[in-house]
């Protein structure tokens, strides 16, 4: 996978325009009317009206406690973690967690809403792995911390357009060194200032800053690892439309074993494909279907009913999951 080393970056700001361009430049599952119409539902339900309201009030706090940190000001953020924990509410499955995190692209694609996505789908693999509870808070607050560094970025790189010069590249992987300075001397657990510095890490040495191997990643920045990366590829870029779980997961399912350690990223992708089972999608050939049973051994490849009848197994066909419906 080469989303994280690619030397094009995302602007962070005006995701409705990035969206708008990036559909035309991508393939046309990306804003079928369905699909449109079941984001339009998501939008105006009452529960995601009210998700909205608690992921801005967090958007805030997070804000403010990275502006508290850069400036010296340091408070513990026991706060900012209860409203974090709050979004992510007991009776929400995984599903309605991902598509309102999906939904609220068009609201904002800062710095801080990534840390903030990053924080929550942590979170909920550290549930999934059983974490106990004050591991999830670190965890948590790993997630919310990750990008720190992007702050001493300027923002003209940040929300440059287009491919980056060498030197900008350089520039932008040094986020990684400025977030471990940033919370070198803050009564923080040593997971979170290492998730900062080795976010994008790789176990097979591809990663950056120092090229550290599986034996020397820190597990709790691994697990930050893949959830930055599936939320980057899931949102939209002026150069790409926003891939789907399920093309997120063909991505990870290449080389993900090698890039991420096992237990994290089987635990992630299993999760992630149950929750779109019996899913209605739109196939490759632009033929609607819908997930009738997982392939264990290929997630990104379940068994598929049309809507004549017919049984498609994906791992058996040229055909792939394009789009949710």
């Amino acid at each position: 996978m080469t989303i994280p080393e690619s030397k094009t970056v995302t602007p962070q700001t005006s995701p409705a325009s990035q969206t708008a361009s990036a559909a035309s430049a991508s393939d046309p599952a990306s804003t079928t009317p369905q699909r449109q119409l079941y984001s339009h539902a998501i939008t105006q339900s009452p529960e995601f009206l009210s998700f909205q309201v608690d992921f801005a009030v967090c958007l805030k706090e997070l804000k403010e406690y990275f502006d508290m940190i850069i400036a010296g000001n340091y408070q513990t953020p026991d706060q900012l973690l209860s409203h974090v924990d709050a979004l992510i509410r007991p009776g929400r499955t995984t599903k309605d967690s991902f598509e309102m995190l999906h939904s609220l692209r068009a609201v904002d694609d800062s710095v801080y809403a990534h840390s903030l996505n990053v924080a929550m789908i942590a979170r909920m693999i550290g549930k999934w792995l059983k974490f106990p509870a004050e591991d999830l808070k670190t965890l948590t607050l790993c997630g919310l911390l990750h990008d720190i560094g992007k702050t001493l970025i300027p923002e003209d790189l940040l929300n440059k357009r287009g491919r980056l010069t060498d030197d900008e590249y350089d520039l932008l992987c040094q986020h990684a060194q400025f977030g471990k300075d940033l919370l070198a001397n803050l009564p923080l657990d040593t997971c979170v200032k290492t998730a900062a510095y080795m976010h994008h890490e790789r176990c097979d040495g591809s990663g950056y800053p120092r090229h550290a191997t599986a034996e020397d990643i820190d597990d709790y920045a691994n697990i930050i690892a893949i959830a930055d990366v599936y939320d980057a590829m899931t949102a939209a870029r002026t150069y790409r439309a926003a891939f789907c779980p399920f093309q997120v997961i063909a991505e990870f399912e290449k080389d993900g074993l090698q890039k991420y350690k096992p237990k994290f990223i089987l635990t992630f992708l299993e999760h992630v494909a149950s929750a779109y089972q019996n899913n209605r999608v739109l196939l490759s050939d632009s033929r609607a279907a819908n997930i009738v049973l997982l392939n264990r051994s290929h997630l990104s490849q379940p068994l598929v009913q049309l809507d004549n009848g017919e049984c498609i197994d994906l791992s058996r066909s040229e055909l792939s999951i394009n789009s949710l419906l």
